[in-house]
């Protein structure tokens, strides 16, 4: 319930940065990936005409097997793998909307156990391969959707249309 609100929250800081006129066309899509998707979530969401920049918001990103049945996770028990996975799903997502990892803004990366830091860092620094790093956060928590995951990445990205 707090990352809902924390989003909406973004969202209308977002909309109160641009004059009223530009938020009348502003056009706000919804897209899946997965087959299991629609209908629980959006994988990721839009806006745009908004100026020249595109607001791509992806919903948790974590080893869900996009191809597999609700809940199917790859790689358990193997925080790196899932971490990687994560990330291949995090650039074709933004790869979709014409974006890449090199527009993402803020990430929330969330991990059942912090004793994977250290690899999270790596995996992330891999997967950024020299681009800039976004503002991010990294959350400790006792579970995420599904019991065998091991890390989740919300990602919140700007490109330019």
């Amino acid at each position: 319930m707090l990352r809902i609100a924390t989003w909406f929250a973004a969202v209308a800081a977002l909309l109160h940065a641009f004059p009223a006129g530009a938020q009348e066309g502003m056009k706000k899509e919804a897209f899946n990936y997965s087959a299991w998707t629609p209908g629980i979530f959006s994988e990721a969401v839009t806006i745009t005409n908004m100026g020249k920049g595109k607001f791509i918001f992806l919903a948790g990103v974590g080893a869900e097997d996009e191809n597999g049945p609700r809940g199917a996770i790859r790689h358990k028990g193997d925080f790196i793998a899932q971490c990687n996975y994560a990330y291949d799903k995090i650039k074709r997502a933004l790869a979709a909307n014409k974006s890449s990892l090199k527009d993402a803004v803020k990430m929330t990366v969330y991990v059942t156990d912090m004793r994977y830091r250290l690899d999270w860092a790596k995996c992330s620094q891999e997967a950024f391969a020299g681009e800039r790093v976004p503002a991010q956060t990294l959350v400790g928590i006792s579970s995420l959707a599904f019991p065998e995951m091991m890390v989740e990445i919300d990602v919140t990205a700007v490109a330019h249309e």
